[in-house]
């Protein structure tokens, strides 16, 4: 029997949608049955993965735990997590649960070094947890990769630009093409100081800049963590 790809998604629901719709896009089928089963938890109420890092808000785990028992009892065989901010708890999930957990620090690695060999240095646009976490960045350091990150101020924009694009707005109610601009700014932003390319490092951010909107390649990790999920069913999946 084949594998089935279990989602922990809700974090958020939109950027859920995106990645199980980049599973269905990405997977070489004729008919409904070629694509693989897939189970979805998409449980919005997980606390701010950000707010917890940053030391004001409630951890994140006990609720992805709990996911990740539900998705186990629905029959998944491992689990892929969109939500780039989560992963900071990644070591502690896979201590957690038996289900194999996919981690998008591990595809972007893969890509980067076995695809892009001539980048040696990417801007990265992620929440300030993920920053602040250090993660991926040492993921990246410790492959050869340098990071260009947002400056002080610039990080807060990137910050309110995710929270927009989840719905928060705080009244400002921009439009989704307005935040699309700013974000793009941002990117032109690390480009000019050096990066080579540009990590979308958080699961929102590929729902407003897309491949081919800024002058460098574009490093998707809700894409690449899609194509990973097929990979791990048995499937190849689409370039």
């Amino acid at each position: 029997m084949e594998p089935t790809i279990g989602i922990l998604g809700g974090m958020g629901p939109e950027a859920t949608v995106d990645f199980f719709a980049k599973i269905v896009a990405l997977t070489p089928a004729r008919r409904d049955q070629d694509h693989p089963r897939v189970v979805i938890d998409s449980n919005p109420k997980v606390p701010d993965r950000t707010a917890a890092i940053l030391g004001h808000g409630d951890s994140p785990v006990p609720a992805l735990i709990a996911g990740l028992e539900v998705l186990q009892r629905a029959g998944a065989n491992f689990v892929a997590m969109p939500c780039v901010s989560a992963h900071v708890f990644l070591d502690e999930l896979r201590q957690k649960s038996s289900l194999p957990i996919l981690s998008m620090f591990e595809v972007l690695v893969e890509e980067l070094t076995a695809r892009h060999p001539g980048i040696r240095q990417v801007g990265v646009l992620a929440t300030q947890g993920t920053i602040r976490a250090g993660g991926l960045v040492t993921r990246l350091q410790q492959a050869g990769i340098g990071c260009v990150l947002p400056s002080g101020s610039e990080q807060e924009r990137v910050m309110a630009c995710v929270y927009e694009i989840k719905g928060a707005t705080g009244g400002r109610a921009r439009s989704r093409s307005e935040v699309a601009i700013e974000v793009r700014e941002l990117a032109g932003r690390l480009i000019g100081r050096g990066a080579q390319g540009v990590v979308l490092g958080c699961t929102e951010i590929p729902l407003v800049l897309k491949p081919g909107e800024v002058p460098v390649p574009v490093f998707d990790l809700t894409l690449l963590l899609a194509r990973a999920a097929i990979r791990a069913a048995g499937r190849t999946p689409r370039d």
